[in-house]
């Protein structure tokens, strides 16, 4: 891979060279590669295979968990998250000891490898709440809940520049990865003041099904505002709020 300079830059194929554009910029690479009739037939790429079903395996398992945060997602992630997730999720699938290389899966891997997988790595929750915070995942009343005791916010969150007011999110999600459902529910502080004075108590609640045998997630974030004019505005798009996964249990 050739990374394009100079003014002019082309797109589309020249010869043996392709030419593109990323979110990295022009590039230019030479074509190639292995015919896809021999790799999905010739015995030589047995693990190729393999690795490519468990890939697309983790693809599927990420998006399904992307969806039912969805709600959280569209102001806490930055533009690399999806491959991040893929990735977390290939080593969740290798953690399977029971299934046979190439039909490893989420159900049979160890999904509280995820727990602690921060959605948005320009603003973390690790870096951006100090407040201690206790989450739980009550599997038979299907309560996933957080509680947070008070705090003096700009104490205890660190906060981008020009923040004046914050918002506490949760999610709790329930998620069939076999069959690519999900139940999910969410909540939220009301607009707070990034000041000195302490919080009331901060407690969320979100219900997923009880007794579920499925693996279940509790998602906890921050959404950043400025105040203009006596109106909130997201700070910077959201670009900086954090979201992470706090609690994971996979069963």
């Amino acid at each position: 891979m050739a990374r394009q300079k100079g003014i002019i830059k082309l797109k589309g194929t020249i010869g043996d060279i392709t030419f593109y554009k990323t979110k990295d910029g022009h590039l230019a690479r030479e074509k190639g590669g292995i015919d896809a009739s021999r790799i999905k037939s010739d015995p030589a790429f047995q693990r190729t295979r393999e690795n490519g079903a468990e890939f697309g395996r983790a693809g599927k398992a990420g998006k399904i968990l992307r969806t039912a945060l969805r709600s959280l997602l569209i102001n806490s992630a930055d533009s690399k998250m999806v491959s991040r997730l893929t990735q977390a999720m290939v080593k969740v699938i290798q953690a399977d000891m029971t299934s046979v290389r190439g039909l490893r899966n989420v159900i049979d891997g160890e999904a509280e490898l995820l727990s602690g997988f921060e959605f948005n790595i320009r603003g973390k929750l690790g870096t951006s709440l100090f407040a201690p915070f206790v989450g739980t995942i009550d599997r038979v009343t299907g309560e996933i809940t957080v509680g947070l005791d008070s705090f003096a916010p700009a104490n205890m969150i660190a906060a981008p520049s020009g923040t004046t007011h914050y918002k506490i999110i949760s999610a709790g999600a329930e998620v069939d990865f076999e069959v690519e459902t999900f139940v999910e529910s969410h909540s939220e502080t009301a607009i707070l003041p990034w000041d000195n004075l302490p919080t009331l108590a901060i407690s969320h609640t979100n219900m997923v099904t009880p007794a579920s045998t499925k693996p279940l997630f509790l998602a906890l974030g921050l959404e950043f505002y400025q105040e203009v004019n006596g109106q909130m505005y997201a700070l910077k798009n959201g670009s900086y709020n954090p979201l992470a996964l706090v609690q994971v249990s996979g069963l």
